[in-house]
């Protein structure tokens, strides 16, 4: 993989590090998920957002759901530069062309002897997929979903004009089974990665649901849908005013949208940021919703090969409004990094259960047959120099992770106590 040369010049505002693009053109550097790109174009340095198994790719867009605001220092090219560990997996993809064998089985066989936890390597198909997501796109059929008690999976929200909205899905449904596999009791975002599949325009799936008393089998076909990164609703059985902001993803243009609905909020009005589900996405999107609720200051610090970074919010944010945070074991990378911000720097009380817990940094390197493969090379901390990765971000208010309605509950709870709601 080739970068850009010499030294990253800042942003003159921020102080932000600027980066290579996709398009080719000058960005800010991003930790986000892995993007496949046309061949011979450069790579931009890249933090991994999530797990790039269907587990995890399952939970963005409407399924469930990775501004420039940070001043982060610059990224010296040195440390952008190949390591002596992507050079031996580029090597054994070479020669394994060179044989006529797969280059990207060989990456994967020497990742996984690296004993790297985050490595991993990822088809063309599986980048342009993760490309598209970070754009707003997905392909799927329209269901977001949600934990209830007893690891019972159920429609959250039906994305209007989707194949679940058109076969009459509803929100409150449960979802029994995808495909036969039974859907009780495993992961959400594991059986959004089911309703996903491999994201293959018009792929059959078959949905197992339960409405009251009624059981059906209903097939959909997967199709390309528009994210909605965030929604944004009245809670209209509390008072004084409460508004909920929901984060799918930390796709491009979610910051503004989450700073454009605090803005609207009414003075004195609470807010309840739910990110449960949020498997991460562009790190800068959730710098810039960090912003949004601070008046600048740290909002984590980041390390490349032992080289020190820092992101920083913005002036001017909201903090008055009082603000909770709602997590569960799905809210990962992006998310974990906003949640942890808000809760050392005092500006929120954290509800739910315990983050997922991926804070690494990984770096990817194109290999001979367009496919990406990924080595982690450094790790991220929340403002008081807590470590995510392996760990996640404990709640100050825990609720058992089967019982979404119940954390809600209690969040609402809580933000009346702040002054928020009744």
């Amino acid at each position: 993989m080739t970068f850009a040369q010499g030294a990253v010049p800042h942003n003159a505002r921020y102080g932000a590090p600027r980066c290579p693009t996709l398009t080719g053109m000058s960005g800010p550097c991003l930790f986000v998920r892995p993007r496949r790109i046309r061949r011979g174009a450069a790579l931009t340095v890249v933090f991994v957002s999530v797990l790039a198994t269907g587990a995890a790719v399952g939970s963005w867009g409407a399924e469930a759901e990775d501004g420039r605001d940070p001043a982060a220092a610059r990224i010296p090219s040195r440390a952008l530069s190949s390591t002596v560990e992507s050079d031996e997996v580029k090597a054994a993809a070479a020669q394994a062309e060179e044989d006529g064998k797969s280059a990207s089985q060989a990456a994967r066989e020497v990742v996984s002897r690296s004993g790297d936890r985050w490595g991993a390597v990822y088809s063309a198909r599986e980048y342009e997929g993760f490309r598209r997501n970070l754009d707003g796109e997905y392909v799927g059929v329209g269901i977001s979903a949600r934990t209830g008690p007893g690891g019972r999976i159920s429609v959250d929200r039906v994305q209007p004009g989707s194949p679940a909205q058109k076969a009459g899905i509803r929100a409150g449904d449960r979802l029994r089974a995808v495909d036969g596999r039974p859907a009780t009791g495993r992961p959400v975002t594991e059986v959004v990665s089911w309703l996903r599949g491999h994201g293959t325009v018009g792929s059959r799936v078959e949905i197992g649901l339960r409405r009251g008393e009624r059981s059906w089998n209903q097939a959909l076909r997967r199709a390309r849908l528009a994210t909605e990164p965030v929604t944004v609703d009245r809670l209209t059985d509390q008072h004084p005013a409460a508004v909920r902001i929901k984060v799918e993803a930390f796709t491009r243009g979610a910051g503004q949208q989450v700073r454009r609905a605090v803005r609207a909020t009414p003075k004195g009005a609470g807010i309840l940021l739910d990110l449960r589900g949020n498997s991460g996405g562009l790190v800068t999107e959730a710098v810039t919703t960090a912003s949004s609720f601070l008046d600048g200051g740290l909002v984590a610090t980041y390390d490349v090969r032992g080289e020190q970074r820092v992101l920083e919010a913005r002036r001017g944010g909201d903090t008055d409004s009082p603000l909770v945070v709602l997590v569960d074991g799905g809210t990962m990378s992006a998310a974990e990094l906003l949640t942890g911000a808000l809760q050392d720097r005092g500006r929120a009380v954290v509800v739910g259960s315990r983050t997922f817990g991926k804070g690494s940094v990984q770096m990817p390197s194109e290999l001979p047959d367009g496919s990406v493969a990924e080595l982690t090379v450094g790790h991220y901390r929340t403002p008081s120099g807590h470590s995510v990765d392996g760990k996640g971000i404990t709640p100050d208010l825990s609720v058992a992770g089967d019982d979404s309605q119940g954390a809600e509950t209690r969040a609402r709870t809580v933000l009346s106590g702040l002054g928020g709601g009744a």
